[in-house]
């Protein structure tokens, strides 16, 4: 176990973080990817309280054992709740949103026995996962400002003030003194501010965590951050050697690019990150001419002419991850895989190098799973390795389950999330706008203590109410029902010692809507 010291308040708090193995030899712990929410585990530890006030001269000592639950999100811990934090969180959305949430788990008269426990941990870890499938509820004020809030209290030692550097892809720095209380939407309005950036196209860009290497200029992207979290602290809490926070395009389809070339900093953002990425090899030149036509287009600063080059390229658009293992199209594949325009692309690196892409549009549904001890080809790695599982439409009334052993695979299910909603927004739904923000609401602390917050995170939402799409997925739902389903080769061919168990699963609504001419 880790053990850490936090102050909360005037409370001393030893925690001991502890990672409890299933029977046998290896562990599994269920991950589920929701679009904010993410929450892939609950991992439960116990809270050494110990509490020493003064009355009348006299000490009086007392302590008691509390259970609180780490929530990470996207993989990395985010905050420490108790089970009354959850509950007030539950009952304020049940008041502020006109809609039926899901059951929370009941309090009880009795302390809970180990075995209850794991139940409430269990039923807790399932509430978040079911309200993580509601947009409505994700871009609810509560919500978002709940999470920071839990975020905020989980740290301690932050100064009112802090420097954040965030960088363009170009390597060009903007140092900002914040507080750590602004949330991803206030920092990516002063960056929006500072480099004059028109308000129209905001949502076309986000802030994201990334490796770079300066000598090579390769890139890694480890999250996206989002607006229920500070930048500074999940920075923190994942700075190391090349790490920094930068600015980049916040969209899939490349069609966007069109209007943004006609903006003079649209235009430079979408240009240096482009530059960055034929750096790095995730966009390939292909051929030497087209190589040396765009070092010229370089030299000479003409970046529009640039990026009508690149846009026809290869992989322009994708995300690119680092080398990975497969089960398909044969077990222990190794392969390289890049997520763009609505596809998650494969190429087999065998003596015989191959593509395969598989749509999102014929992804039904996805799910993340943890495997600890590692697997026999990971021989350099025995940590917990992480794998990406999908059900997708191979032929027509035929799904077939394909695995994706990768230290990214929480990425690449946050990648094909965001994937899928711009999809259903241009195809169902309609444009981003911003909500409005203002409501007050209560946030109970872990000692008790509950404090008034009026707003919250700024979100992101869509004109014409989400509910128009229900119909459609509900007239198509039948369609599917004879669709027979089978596991890739070997059953689990990259997973093969290890246990199956049962997953709870992302689904697809944009799979719902696929239809014969899609097949």
């Amino acid at each position: 176990f880790n053990c850490s010291l936090r102050l909360v308040g005037n409370i001393l708090i030893p925690i001991l973080d502890l990672a409890v193995p299933a029977s046998g030899s290896k562990s599994r712990r269920l991950m589920w990817m929701p679009q904010y929410i993410n929450a892939h585990s609950i991992v439960r530890f116990p809270l050494f309280v110990q509490l020493c006030q003064f009355v009348n001269n006299k000490s009086i000592h007392f302590s008691e054992i509390i259970f609180g639950y780490n929530i990470h999100i996207n993989g990395l811990f985010h905050c420490t709740a108790r089970y009354k934090q959850l509950y007030n969180l539950h009952v304020q959305l049940s008041k502020d949103l006109d809609m039926l949430l899901p059951i929370f788990p009941p309090k009880k008269f009795f302390p809970l026995t180990t075995t209850q426990q794991e139940e409430r941990r269990l039923a807790l870890e399932k509430y978040i996962q079911s309200i993580g499938q509601n947009i409505a509820i994700n871009n609810s004020e509560i919500l978002n400002g709940f999470l920071l809030s839990a975020q905020l209290e989980s740290v301690n030692g932050l100064s009112e003030q802090e420097t954040l550097d965030i960088f363009l892809m170009s390597g060009s720095k903007i140092s900002l003194n914040i507080s750590p209380e602004e949330h991803s939407g206030k920092v990516l309005e002063r960056i929006y501010k500072h480099i004059k950036l028109v308000e129209k196209y905001h949502f076309h860009f986000a802030l994201f965590i990334i490796t770079q290497d300066e000598l090579s200029g390769s890139i890694k992207i480890l999250r996206k951050l989002q607006n229920f979290e500070s930048p500074f602290i999940t920075y923190k809490y994942m700075s190391s050697t090349n790490t920094r926070i930068v600015l980049r395009k916040n969209y899939w389809d490349t069609a966007y690019d069109v209007e943004l070339l006609n903006d003079p900093v649209t235009l430079n953002l979408l240009y240096v990150q482009a530059a960055a990425e034929i750096r790095s090899g995730w966009i390939p030149a292909v051929t030497k001419e087209v190589q040396h036509q765009l070092e010229n287009l370089q030299k000479s600063e003409s970046r529009k002419e640039y990026l009508n080059v690149v846009r026809l390229l290869k992989y322009y658009g994708y995300i690119q991850f680092a080398p990975c293992y497969c089960d398909y199209p044969e077990s222990s594949s190794k392969v390289l895989l890049a997520i763009g325009k609505n596809e998650l692309n494969l190429r087999v690196l065998s003596s015989k190098e191959h593509e395969i892409a598989f749509k999102v549009s014929r992804m039904r549904c996805w799910r993340i799973t943890t495997i600890q001890n590692g697997t026999d080809h990971h021989k350099d790695n025995n940590e917990c390795s992480l794998e990406l599982s999908f059900e997708y439409l191979i032929a027509r009334n035929e799904l077939q389950w394909i695995t994706i052993v990768s230290e990214q695979a929480i990425l690449m299910s946050v990648c094909l999330q965001a994937m899928i909603d711009e999809l259903l927004q241009k195809c169902v739904v309609g444009s981003k706008t911003q909500t409005e923000s203002g409501k007050s609401w209560t946030y109970i602390m872990r000692d008790g203590q509950s404090r008034t917050i009026t707003g919250s995170p700024l979100q992101e939402c869509v004109n014409n109410n989400h509910s128009k799409s229900g119909p459609i997925i509900k007239k198509l739902a039948n369609k599917w029902s004879t669709v027979t389903s089978k596991k890739s080769d070997d059953s689990r061919g990259v997973i093969d010692k290890t246990q199956t168990t049962d997953l709870d699963v992302m689904e697809n609504n944009v799979f719902r809507m696929i239809g014969d001419d899609d097949l």
